[in-house]
């Protein structure tokens, strides 16, 4: 038996209990966000 996770909903959770609990924290974690999916994007991993 495997687990595969899918890394956008995975990522999201993550954000989303990040700005939660600092939101302060907002703009950098949208601005990784995006970095890390247009990364991802382009290396259509």
């Amino acid at each position: 038996m495997t687990l595969h996770f899918q890394i956008a909903p995975l990522l999201a959770l993550i954000a989303g209990i990040a700005i939660l609990v600092v939101p302060s924290l907002l703009r950098y974690i949208v601005a990784a966000y995006l970095i890390i999916f247009g990364v991802i994007g382009l290396l259509n991993l």
